[in-house]
């Protein structure tokens, strides 16, 4: 499987999430809000921490974690997009913005 870059990972994730709108309005009538997409990734990062705790082997594990738990970083990931572009915030240049002031911070 090829990496690729962030602009085509916000494009398919914008598309993916149209998806999902339609499936909301089809059996709930209308869409998500932003504040329901915010608890779905909450809900989302929660069960990263729950994961990474059994891939550490410090929480029993029920299945293929490591499987699992790359799903989930995945879907947190694509959460944080779909946030940012519902919010009016450009998702690659805010990671621009951090890593850049990040690095002035700690002198890189």
């Amino acid at each position: 499987m090829k990496n690729m870059n962030f602009s085509e990972a916000v494009e398919r994730s914008l598309q993916l999430r149209k998806v999902y709108h339609r499936l909301e309005r089809q059996y709930h009538e209308k869409e998500w809000t932003v504040e329901e997409d915010a608890l779905a990734f909450l809900t989302d990062a929660g069960l990263v921490g729950r994961l990474t705790m059994s891939q550490q082997v410090r929480w029993p594990t029920n299945g293929d974690t490591v499987s699992e738990l790359e799903h989930k970083i995945g879907e947190s990931m694509w959460w944080l997009i779909i946030l940012a572009e519902r919010m009016n915030i450009d998702s690659g240049a805010a990671l621009e913005k951090f890593l850049t002031k990040t690095e002035m911070k700690l002198g890189e």
